[in-house]
């Protein structure tokens, strides 16, 4: 539940909140007005609102423009039915205006704003009308998601395996196998975390950090595991909790390897994955007990470059120039990252100082600004 940045400027009608629209519009209920054609939303998210400058658009791109008006962090989400995420943008700080670009069927949505990026969120409804060609249509855009979805099927492979392993070293009390077990599972999960974050609840479920538990929600999964493992060093008891890990895993590798997530998707996940990077990963604050926040960083990074990949023939037609920075930047953060390896896998983030964490976290910003490109790229 992170973050994408997209910026880029559409050739698209700009759609604002409150000093009127361009394009025909009609009145819409609550004062807001309802566009003719897709294009920019200006979004106002304050502490206790979330003003949405319109509450209609027509099928196809548009891009929302939030702006934090209040003093709280917060996140901005576009939810079809049950809580189903076709597009989310988090660590919007105060001041600061961000851009998501989704692709919206026609049909019935709600958006919501996340002040302190807790809890369900201010919600409001969107209804998207009319009928658009899909970005799919083009050739290239199609075998992107196609290409994706194969990358996907082999991680979930993976993941079943290895958290099987994980829980049932969990189960028979074996606790130096599954530490080092733990960040291994992770990697699976870590690298296809934009599509397995689609659906609804279960991500929390599995990979929910302790403040879940102020969105009124059980603290379970990965990290309740690793809490027991490491700060309470007792997993005598942790067997249900390991069983229903195993049992929510099952779920979203069946539901991942069912969805054919569109283009902007990729795009927008592959920034999502280097921003858990920058507020997760490079904080400490992911893995906070076990310390091995490097192997996320590293399953990121990953996973960022496998969403770039399938995009990448699509992406040299339309921005060669992108292409060849993108490739420079993923080659620096590499590099940076390789600087820590140990053995067959990471030093533990409090192994590194300030200023070799630094450095990590310049190469993801730096490799960050030309991703947030590729989706408005990709919506042309």
């Amino acid at each position: 539940m992170r973050t994408p940045l997209l910026v880029g400027v559409l050739a698209l009608a700009t759609l604002t909140a409150c000093g009127g629209t361009e394009g025909p519009t009609t009145a819409a209920p609550g004062g807001r007005s309802t566009a003719a054609a897709p294009g920019k939303v200006t979004v106002t998210a304050g502490d206790t609102d979330c003003k949405v400058g319109v509450a209609e658009v027509a099928a196809g791109t548009s891009t929302f423009s939030i702006t934090n008006s209040g003093s709280k962090v917060t996140e901005f989400y576009v939810y079809a039915a049950g809580d189903r995420v076709m597009g989310e943008i988090e660590n919007i700080v105060p001041g600061l205006t961000r851009e998501l670009v989704v692709e919206l069927p026609a049909g019935t949505y709600e958006t919501a704003c996340k002040p302190g990026m807790i809890g369900k969120g201010i919600r409001g409804a969107l209804k998207v009308t009319g009928e658009h060609k899909p970005l799919t249509d083009d050739a290239a855009l199609a075998d992107a998601a196609t290409s994706y979805q194969r990358y996907v099927k082999s991680q979930t492979a993976a993941l079943l395996d290895k958290t099987q392993e994980f829980v049932d070293a969990v189960k028979a009390g074996e606790v130096e196998k599954a530490k080092g077990l733990y960040p291994v599972a992770r990697t699976y999960w870590e690298r296809i975390e934009p599509v397995a974050e689609i659906f609804g609840d279960l991500d929390p479920k599995i990979d929910g950090r302790e403040e879940v538990v102020e969105e009124g929600m059980e603290f379970t999964g990965f990290h309740r595991l690793e809490k027991d493992l490491w700060q309470a060093k007792d997993i005598s008891k942790s067997g249900p909790m390991a069983d229903q890990l195993m049992d929510n895993v099952k779920l979203i590798v069946e539901k991942a390897n069912a969805e054919k997530l569109s283009p902007l998707q990729l795009g927008n996940g592959a920034k999502e994955l280097l921003d858990e990077v920058a507020t997760g990963k490079i904080t400490g604050e992911e893995d906070r007990y076990s310390h091995t926040d490097l192997w996320d960083f590293a399953a990121n990074l990953a996973g960022a470059k496998a969403a770039v990949q399938s995009l990448r023939p699509a992406l040299e037609a339309r921005a060669p120039e992108l292409v060849t920075t993108l490739d420079e930047k993923f080659a620096a953060a590499e590099a940076a990252l390789e600087a820590h390896r140990d053995g067959d896998g990471w030093k533990l983030h409090t192994d590194l100082s300030k200023d070799e964490l630094k450095v990590l976290s310049d190469t993801i910003n730096a490799l960050a600004e030309p991703i947030s490109k590729i989706a408005a790229v990709v919506a042309k």
